[in-house]
C-alpha cells in the first residue's frame, strides 16, 4: 500500500503544483474550469455555471479537485502508516484525507468562479427602484441633481433629473420612473400615506 500512497502523492503534487505554476505564468485559467473527461457541447454552457444558477455543482471532477484529493490520499495513508496504523485504518485515514480536500478544493472553485460574476452596475434596472435624493434636484428638468439608491446589492450615487414643478431637496424620497442616458434618472417624490408628496 506504501508504492500506491506515494504515488498518489507523487502525482497528485505534481499536478497541483503543474497547475499552479501555468496559472502564475498566465498561461491557463488554474483548472477552475478545466473537468475530467467533460463535453463541452454536451454540458451546461459556461455563462450558466459561472453565473451561480441552478446548473452549478461543486466541481468534484475538476482537474484541481482529483489532484488535490489524490495528492491528500497518498499523504493521510503515508501519516497513518508512519503512525503504526493497521492497513484497514491508515486506508480509512487516506480515503478521509483525500475525499476532504477534494470537497475542500471543489468548494474553494466555487467561491472562485462566483467571484467573476460580473459586478457591473446596471443603471437600467432602477426603474421602480426608492432612493432618496442627495444633491437638490432642479425643477422641470432644469438640470441634474443625485440621488443614492439600493441598486443590485449595493448603494449607488446616480445623477437624477425630474419633471416636477418644484425642486426636490436634500433628503426628498423619490422614485426612479424613467433612465434617460446611461446614467441619468428620471425621478418623482414618494407620495406620502396622506397623499401629498
Amino acid at each position: 500500500m506504501t508504492t500506491l500512497y506515494l504515488t498518489c502523492l507523487a502525482v497528485g503534487g505534481v499536478v497541483l503544483l503543474a497547475q499552479l505554476a501555468l496559472t502564475v505564468l498566465g498561461l491557463g485559467d488554474g483548472g477552475a474550469h478545466g473537468d475530467v473527461g467533460h463535453d463541452h457541447a454536451a454540458g451546461p454552457p459556461h455563462d450558466l455555471v459561472a453565473r451561480g444558477g441552478a446548473l452549478e455543482g461543486l466541481h468534484l471532477f475538476s482537474v484541481r479537485s482529483l489532484a488535490a484529493g489524490a495528492a491528500f490520499f497518498g499523504l493521510g495513508g503515508l501519516g497513518a502508516a508512519r503512525l503504526g496504523a493497521p492497513a484497514p485504518v491508515a486506508a480509512a485515514a487516506a480515503l478521509l484525507a483525500g475525499a476532504g480536500a477534494s470537497m475542500a478544493t471543489a468548494a474553494a472553485m466555487r467561491a472562485l468562479l462566483r467571484l467573476e460574476q460580473d459586478g457591473t452596475v446596471r443603471v437600467r434596472d432602477a426603474v421602480g427602484v426608492a432612493g432618496t435624493v442627495y444633491v437638490p434636484i432642479p425643477a422641470a428638468g432644469g438640470g441634474p441633481g443625485k440621488v443614492l439608491l439600493a441598486l443590485q446589492g449595493r448603494t449607488v450615487e446616480c445623477q437624477a433629473v425630474t419633471r416636477e414643478a418644484r425642486a426636490l431637496p436634500t433628503g426628498t424620497p423619490v422614485v426612479v420612473v424613467d433612465v434617460h442616458d446611461a446614467d441619468v434618472l428620471d425621478v418623482v417624490p414618494t407620495p406620502t400615506l396622506d397623499g401629498v408628496s
